[in-house]
């Protein structure tokens, strides 16, 4: 549509997650008309991510050094773990300012359609995290297809190891919502899932 590098710059966004085509033209057009100072303070940003951010040796969640601020925090709950997909699983989970444990981020889900095994994600990794200080492990994984499948393998090769206990996250209806609109797989679940009161 546009020549050279302003269409390049719209094809990149494009790229992006959540990005289409119209959002991405708005962008580009957006950075030719901003500052140099703002472009400057992007390309900063941007480099200074590439360069300066690393996952976490213990955990897999982004950080700025070796291990992050979690892992390092000597007041979380050592014999819990909650294990997530990705890196943003984590201030979710911490937004919610009810679990004190640590976690295990697994970066992503087992998906063989498109070629992500066990071997692709960070399971190696968290069944040797487990050792005499874990007693429970939670699993935080989208309840989705990938989700589910990722849940399932999990509990397969944790359900060996004496004295741990494994957990899913209790899944059923949104605050607010309405029994009319929600589908058949989100009731089912939030039956099976009743508490008493």
């Amino acid at each position: 549509m546009y020549e050279g590098p302003v269409q390049d710059l719209i094809d990149e966004l494009g790229r992006l997650p959540g990005v289409g085509p119209k959002s991405a033209q708005r962008i580009a057009f957006h950075l030719l008309a901003a500052d140099p100072a703002d472009i400057g303070r992007l390309q900063d940003a941007l480099q200074k991510v590439k360069e300066g951010v690393v996952f976490c040796e213990v955990c897999g969640n982004v950080s700025a050094e070796s291990t992050c601020r979690i892992c390092r925090d000597p007041r979380r709950d050592l014999t819990l773990i909650c294990v997530v997909e990705e890196p943003k699983d984590v201030l979710a989970v911490e937004r919610t300012r009810e679990f004190k444990g640590r976690y295990h981020v697994l970066g992503g889900a087992l998906d063989p359609l498109s070629g992500i095994g066990p071997d692709q994600l960070r399971i190696r990794q968290l069944l040797t995290r487990i050792g005499t200080d874990v007693n429970e492990i939670i699993i935080a994984t989208d309840p989705n297809t990938e989700g589910e499948a990722t849940a399932t393998y999990l509990v397969r090769m944790l359900r060996d190891f004496p004295g741990l206990t494994v957990t899913r996250l209790a899944s059923g209806l949104p605050m607010g919502g309405d029994l009319e609109f929600a589908d058949e797989l989100t009731l089912g679940r939030a039956l099976s899932g009743r508490r008493s009161m």
